[in-house]
């Protein structure tokens, strides 16, 4: 994945977003930066920055969609945060490094996901084992020959019921893992520092949880994460973590026309707004941010910044931080033909989802050109009456002309539903039509 060329990227992300051709080439030479950053000697490599991105665009039009599949599909950490919200919380709440931190954890599950897929064999083996020599009477120490071999003919048979499934009934006694609460969000960094202090020492430096008796099956689960904090080495788990994030960690700041101070504010300046750009500032240049994975260089981390910019413009932001964002691309609002094709085109379109819905109670559901047509027009006329929210719109859309069918399916089991232009006019038309309806319903 991480050698794809940009129109292998642009081709996987077709797939799932419709149009916006100018951002998917941008965000994918973007990462094909790294891959090419990445084959440079090391001298090279730290004068190497991210170009980071600035996206423009109204919401619902697939800002955010973009980034988050792109990097699903690359399986790099990926965080989202409204740049909002730290006017809300000001200086007291939670501070800008905690998407850091957010983002470290992020790629911690990432890579214990990979390294457990990786292991699959040997925690199954461990699980299978515990729960047998759980399950069996403990052979005595200087046990002879006859009881050895009588022991493993009873431990094998034991694996072949264990594989059937044979044994889920049967209860056994497990250690808990022993999860000590963390610290609360939204506390300032010294203080999660003193509560992950008095975290480790009350928690009990590594101190098991309590027994607890539970059926085999049960124990599967709870076994798993045991066996994965025994096979696997936590230490290096982290270092993996650490260059991931650092490497290839993206981070989506969301709503940053919100934090911008508009030029025509005429001295009605909110300070907290231009407080969160220069709180910003410094992790987006560049900086060290401390973790549980340890200590995170944000140097090249890349960062989305997008918003709609409807009251404000990008050069509202204050300079340096405009300096730090050189790519600027600007998303299409999305008209009827879009709206249509978003509807049918992605692999997981919302009409293949309610049809695999439907299916579940034994409804067929079929939706006609003409209805899938109007849908997408009265979509786009509800948000030219109201607030304009793109392709979300057609999800109210669609759970208003589906939801009678939704509630009665079991009595439809067996039967084709068919959804025409007609059901679409009467179920949406006249709520579209009414401008003060529509901002109520849809």
């Amino acid at each position: 994945m991480e050698n794809l060329t940009p129109k292998e990227i642009v081709a996987h992300l077709d797939n799932y977003v419709i149009g916006q051709d100018d951002a998917k080439r941008t965000i994918a030479v973007a990462l094909r930066n790294r891959y090419r950053r990445m084959q440079l000697d090391h001298e090279m490599q730290q004068d190497v920055t991210p170009k980071n991105i600035l996206m423009i665009g109204s919401t619902g039009v697939g800002k955010t969609e973009i980034a988050r599949r792109l990097a699903k599909m690359m399986n790099l950490p990926f965080i989202k945060v409204e740049a909002s919200k730290y006017t809300e919380v000001g200086f007291v709440g939670r501070d800008v490094e905690s998407m850091i931190r957010d983002l470290a954890a992020t790629a911690m599950t990432i890579v214990r996901e990979s390294e457990n897929e990786k292991n699959a064999e040997k925690i199954e083996n461990y699980i299978e084992n515990k729960i047998i020599e759980k399950l069996l009477p403990p052979l005595p120490a200087g046990a002879s020959e006859q009881k050895q071999a009588e022991y493993d003919a009873s431990f094998a048979r034991m694996q072949e019921k264990f594989a059937k499934g044979e044994l889920d009934h049967l209860k056994i006694k497990v250690t808990m893992p022993n999860n000590p609460q963390m610290p609360e969000e939204g506390l300032p960094p010294q203080m999660i520092q003193v509560q992950e202090s008095i975290v480790k020492v009350l928690g009990g430096m590594g101190k098991k949880g309590p027994e607890k008796e539970v059926t085999v099956k049960e124990a599967r689960k709870i076994l798993a994460q045991e066996a994965s904090e025994t096979l696997l080495d936590e230490e290096q788990l982290k270092e993996l973590a650490l260059e991931k994030v650092e490497k290839g960690g993206i981070v989506f700041l969301d709503e940053v026309d919100k934090i911008a101070v508009p030029s025509n504010s005429q001295g009605r300046q909110d300070p907290s707004k231009e407080g969160v750009q220069r709180d910003l500032l410094p992790i987006v240049e560049g900086s060290t941010v401390a973790t549980k994975l340890g200590q995170v260089k944000t140097d090249h981390i890349l960062f989305i910044a997008a918003g709609a910019f409807h009251l404000s413009k990008p050069s509202d932001l204050i300079p340096e931080l405009q300096g730090r964002f050189p790519l600027r691309v600007e998303l299409n609002s999305l008209n009827e033909e879009a709206l249509y094709r978003i509807l049918t085109e992605p692999k997981h379109s919302l009409v293949k989802q309610y049809q695999a819905l439907m299916a579940v109670e034994g409804v067929e559901l079929e939706f006609e050109e003409s209805a899938l047509h109007a849908i997408a027009h009265y979509s786009l006329m509800a948000n030219e009456k109201t607030e304009d929210i793109g392709a979300r719109r057609l999800h109210t859309v669609m759970e208003k002309i589906i939801e009678e069918i939704s509630f009665t399916a079991d009595e439809h089991s067996g039967e084709k539903v068919v959804i025409d232009r007609l059901l679409v006019k009467d179920k949406i038309g006249q709520v579209v039509e009414d401008e003060d309806t529509t901002r109520y319903i849809l």
